[in-house]
């Protein structure tokens, strides 16, 4: 093996490596990325404020816990895109659980909630 001179253009092999050498890194780092991000503490979205009114003589409560028309559970399940929908009506969705909770008093009528919530399986 004899050493390259300084002015010598770079050999066929010594370009190959470096393209290798970028390469590896660059599909290193792009991996590395999620991990890094992961590792990073998340930002909380601060929750809807909690509402507690009277909508057509119907008593409506919004909590940390869930959604409650008349002291009843009312079955919430969030979207992809952050608006939400219920067990009432599964074609609609709305901005804010208590939005939700007031098209469900629309659609109830004076029909009352079952008191526990029916289970999928």
């Amino acid at each position: 093996m004899h050493a390259a001179s300084a002015g010598a253009p770079p050999t066929r092999r010594a370009v190959l490596r470096a393209a290798f050498t970028a390469a590896v890194l660059a599909g290193t780092a792009a991996a590395l990325v999620p991990v890094l991000r992961a590792r990073r503490p998340r930002q909380t979205v601060s929750p809807a404020p909690l509402a507690e009114e009277t909508y057509r003589g119907r008593h409506i409560e919004v909590s940390a816990a869930g959604v409650r028309i008349d002291g009843r559970p009312l079955h919430v399940m969030r979207r992809a895109d952050g608006s939400y929908l219920s067990g009432i009506n599964h074609f609609e969705s709305y901005g804010t659980p208590l939005e939700l909770a007031r098209a469900a008093v629309d659609e109830l009528g004076t029909t009352q909630l079952a008191l526990a919530a029916p289970h999928h399986g």
